[in-house]
């Protein structure tokens, strides 16, 4: 499995609008092939930063499969409007899982 982390900054004042459009995005990453995990975690020391962080069976399944879906078009409907510029997105491979993972 890979990880999608896009990280992600909003216009000030539109943190409820942008979880909540978050929220109502969720089932489309959960309906995408190939897509194990989905969350969205908020930055402590800033505000209007956001990380969602997507598991997927690989890059493909992110880049060609979903980003080629209606889901992916909902998505960016829903939540581009609270971007304050574009999401930057990298994919990672875990390669020490440490502890306290599953």
């Amino acid at each position: 499995m890979i990880y999608e982390i896009a990280d992600i900054q909003i216009i000030p004042g539109h943190q409820a609008a942008f979880k909540a459009a978050v929220e109502q995005a969720s089932p489309y990453f959960q309906q995408a092939k190939g897509c194990r995990s989905f969350a969205l975690d908020k930055v402590i020391e800033d505000d209007l930063a956001y990380r969602l962080v997507v598991g997927w069976d690989s890059v493909d399944d992110h880049m060609v499969t979903f980003r080629e879906s209606a889901g992916f078009m909902r998505w960016r409907e829903l939540a581009s409007p609270h971007f304050a510029g574009d999401p930057k997105v990298c994919h990672v491979n875990r390669v020490i899982a440490g502890f306290g993972h599953d």
